[in-house]
């Protein structure tokens, strides 16, 4: 195979069911790249001295899928070597332990990757309309990422 067949990919998925780690690490290998970079973001199971039961997530897809698309055009931008992106989320309930988001980047050399899968997380805290519930005991409490751009400008 040719690099020109290995032409770079994004794979974005909003999904209900349970995210798989070995699919979006499988999606962006790469028998030209050395790399392959990944964020987990999992439910844990207490916030601020509350005990979480599960967290509950929801989105604009259409528009969720789009900025995902802009962070993926983004990464290409700032860093040419990598190959293969993938940004899975989870929808509905997610339990404790199990995957909220998963990014998987794959590029040449692991400095790009390394970066590239930080960035791609804290932008799409920042900019994507994916919204989090976390539900505790005896209630519940919307959550916004402290890095999200709309809620910090009303501020």
């Amino acid at each position: 195979m040719d690099e020109s067949e290995d032409v770079p990919k994004d794979f974005i998925k909003l999904k209900s069911e349970k995210l798989s780690v070995d699919e979006a690490s499988e999606l962006v290998v790469s028998p030209y790249c050395g790399a392959v970079s990944l964020f987990i973001g999992t439910t844990r199971n207490n916030f601020e001295g509350k005990k979480v039961i599960h967290l509950e997530y929801e989105a604009y897809t259409s528009m969720a899928e789009a900025e995902i698309k802009k962070i993926c055009r983004d990464v290409r931008q700032k860093w040419p070597s990598v190959k293969h992106i993938a940004v899975h989320h989870r929808l509905g309930v997610v339990p404790i332990t199990e995957a909220s988001v998963i990014i998987a980047v794959s590029s040449p050399h692991r400095a790009e990757s390394l970066e590239a899968v930080m960035y791609c997380i804290n932008t799409l805290k920042a900019s994507v309309p994916i919204w989090k519930k976390e539900i505790y005991e005896d209630e519940y409490s919307w959550k916004e990422n402290k890095e999200c751009f709309w809620a910090n400008s009303e501020k």
